[in-house]
């Protein structure tokens, strides 16, 4: 069974499913489940993801795959965890570097399968309140990372201390979203690191050069 684990903030965090006692996790299972989770997402849409149909899928028992989630609201949001990734901005000591891990896990997966899967997903958020509620918890986790930099660069005096971080956090990671779901431009490598130049010419407090004295 898969629990929504707690984090410092009150929050959900639909991370790694629970580790049984005499069952070691398998990362293949894993990998194999998300894969059929998102085919089905991108081919059929979410209503067509059950329990049932990714066991069959996988070619796995379905007491099995219920031992990990215990709805199939958890297996798609750990099926987003596992893509976007939940702690993306690491704490390198340097933001620009933070704020650069944090879009590379939104390059990455959207440049695959839940990135076609997007559309649809979005879709049935719209009529599905349990499922939106699910991936919204897994996107403020993500949010709190990326918050938890700016923190991290404020506290080293490397960013303004009077930001709108929320507004920021949109500005990292909405261009993504917008050119996934309208598909106007491509989502590129080179359009990453502009991203966060941009952030970065907001966020970051201003070097100023002194004359050196006589």
């Amino acid at each position: 069974m898969c629990a929504s684990r707690v984090n410092a903030n009150g929050g959900r965090r639909y991370g790694a499913p629970e580790r049984l006692v005499g069952r070691p996790r398998d990362d293949r299972i894993d990998r194999d489940v998300v894969d059929a989770v998102l085919e089905t997402l991108r081919t059929r849409g979410y209503r067509a993801v059950t329990i049932e149909g990714i066991a069959r899928r996988v070619k796995r028992a379905r007491t099995s795959l219920y031992r990990r989630w215990r709805s199939k609201h958890h297996l798609v949001a750990y099926a987003v965890v596992r893509e976007l990734g939940e702690r993306p901005a690491a704490d390198t000591g340097v933001l620009r570097h933070d704020l650069e891990a944090a879009v590379g896990t939104l390059l990455s997966a959207f440049a695959g399968p839940l990135g076609q899967a997007l559309a649809g997903l979005v879709a049935d958020m719209a009529h599905d309140s349990a499922l939106a509620r699910s991936i919204r918890e897994v996107l403020a986790a993500r949010r709190s990372s990326m918050r938890a930099a700016f923190d991290r660069a404020r506290a080293r005096r490397e960013s303004r201390a009077d930001l709108d971080i929320e507004l920021l956090l949109d500005l990292l990671t909405g261009p993504f979203y917008y050119r996934v779901l309208f598909g106007h431009a491509p989502i590129t490598r080179r359009m990453a690191t502009t991203i966060v130049d941009y952030v970065l010419r907001v966020a970051t407090v201003p070097v100023t050069c002194t004359e050196p004295t006589a």
